[in-house]
């Protein structure tokens, strides 16, 4: 497969129909001009394209020292199982790996864990788990 990956923002219309993919957003939490300003807000993304069409997206949420989380690795349903969400994972390593950022994290998807520790990730030890509050 021919792809093409641009470290940029995809256009609105673009992210918003590959996002509806996941049904991350299946409650409307969010607008979608919310959806895209949030992606705006990012430190680095990548995008892949293929003929020109949006097939997956990755971004890193960042200080760009030392807090670095890794969110919204999306690749479309029919384009999965090709190795494009390594790639993606692979090259927002790769930026945080040259601004010398050592310490990259992540909330994966229910089910994905096994697909992150693939690509090197490791579960919190039980003695540092995360936490959240939903407002």
């Amino acid at each position: 497969m021919d792809v093409e990956f641009k470290a940029s923002l995809p256009k609105k219309k673009e992210f918003i129909e590959l996002h509806r993919t996941t049904g991350w957003n299946a409650q409307g939490l969010y607008t979608d001009d919310q959806l895209f300003q949030a992606i705006s807000n990012s430190w680095y993304a990548v995008s892949v394209y293929s003929n020109d069409q949006l097939i997956a997206f990755g971004r890193i949420i960042s200080d760009g020292i030392y807090q670095t989380l890794i969110c919204d690795v999306i690749v479309h349903p029919i384009y999965q199982k090709q190795g494009l969400g390594k790639m993606v994972v692979e090259k927002l390593l790769d930026k945080c790996k040259a601004e010398d950022i050592k310490w990259v994290q992540l909330f994966s998807a229910k089910g994905k864990q096994e697909f992150y520790k693939k690509v090197g990730f490791k579960e919190r030890e039980l003695e540092a788990p995360g936490m959240s509050i939903f407002l």
